[in-house]
């Protein structure tokens, strides 16, 4: 490893490539499927239905308060499938390092994703490793894809929001999104903002063992809460109503989206979800969520209103009511 930093020959395919692999990659992510250096992974047989998801992360810093890029690889692709209430099982993992990066990071975001993939139960069975010249991208850059099972009366999707459905969320909002931007500006606030990033894998499956009949599952990622619920809004052809009194907020996000003039709807998350269910069963789901990791502060933000026009309303604190339309244009690039 010359003078322990990532060089072109690292991505060439050959010696340094394979020493690359088995001294680094294979340290943190043995296990007997990757550790056959296959072509790709060979799965065994599966009865339930499979959930299939990709992503790619690029965010900057690549370091942050309250994680880091290998996390978010590793959590934002778990997060992908639970929303379809799969229950997330392999990785493949794909990196695009700069030339000149040094072992030392590159160790800490590996070790880092193998933390997430143990926290999460998942295995990365394959993957891919490529270097560019200095200057090409700044750091590292990974794709990883998912694969997971649900069973077969789990019927999760965007298209399928019901009038009378309520609308819950697990959090507050917005904090991924302030983080970032706060430790990009060097803003010096009077409290410091961590990103909510999270594996919801958990928090998804205790809120099916209360009913199978969940109807919509979103992380509001990039875009933030009203993207996710214009999506839901297009994909179902329904009225949505959140109250703004509702929707959780810290304060610390509040104040500084006054100053910078952000609207904190519009948000990147990273540990969120918004579920739409029955009303029937949504005291028992909160209930549930309530007791869970990631789901403490988990509360009703509104409701499918009717049937056959796509739009979100916010029901405001004064008792107005205004359109919440789609984030339109890039609000903080590489938020991800």
């Amino acid at each position: 490893m010359k003078d322990n930093i990532i060089t072109l020959d690292h991505g060439s395919g050959g010696k340094l490539t394979n020493q690359l692999i088995r001294s680094l990659f294979l340290k943190y992510f043995n296990n007997p499927i990757l550790n056959q250096l296959h072509d790709g992974a060979i799965l065994p047989p599966a009865e339930k239905i499979i959930a299939f998801s990709t992503d790619s992360y690029t965010i900057s810093p690549l370091f942050f308060n309250g994680g880091d890029i290998g996390q978010l690889a590793i959590f934002g692709t778990v997060n992908d499938l639970a929303m379809c209430g799969a229950n997330p099982k392999y990785l493949s993992l794909s990196l695009i390092i700069e030339e000149g990066t040094s072992f030392e990071l590159l160790e800490k975001i590996t070790f880092s994703m193998a933390e997430a993939a143990q926290l999460t139960g998942v295995q990365i069975v394959t993957g891919d490793t490529k270097v560019v010249k200095k200057g090409d991208l700044d750091g590292v850059f990974i794709n990883t894809t998912g694969i997971g099972y649900l069973d077969l009366d789990v019927h999760i999707h965007p298209a399928t929001a019901q009038l009378g459905d309520v609308i819950i969320i697990n959090g507050p909002i917005g904090n991924h999104g302030i983080s970032i931007m706060a430790l990009r500006e060097n803003l010096q606030l009077e409290q410091n903002i961590l990103s909510d990033l999270a594996p919801l894998t958990n928090l998804v499956q205790q809120m099916l063992s209360v009913t199978k009949e969940i109807h919509v599952l979103r992380d509001p990622t990039r875009g933030g809460l009203a993207t996710a619920l214009n999506e839901i809004a297009q994909s179902s052809q329904v009225e949505i109503e959140i109250e703004e009194e509702k929707i959780p907020i810290e304060e610390v996000v509040k104040d500084t989206c006054k100053i910078l003039g952000y609207d904190p709807l519009y948000l990147a998350n990273e540990g969120k979800l918004v579920a739409f269910l029955p009303q029937q069963h949504a005291v028992e789901v909160l209930n549930k969520m309530r007791s869970c990791l990631y789901g403490e502060q988990a509360t009703i933000i509104g409701r499918v209103i009717s049937k056959g026009r796509a739009e979100v309303f916010l029901k405001t604190a004064i008792g107005g009511k205004r359109i919440v339309g789609m984030l339109s244009g890039e609000q903080l690039p590489r938020i991800c």
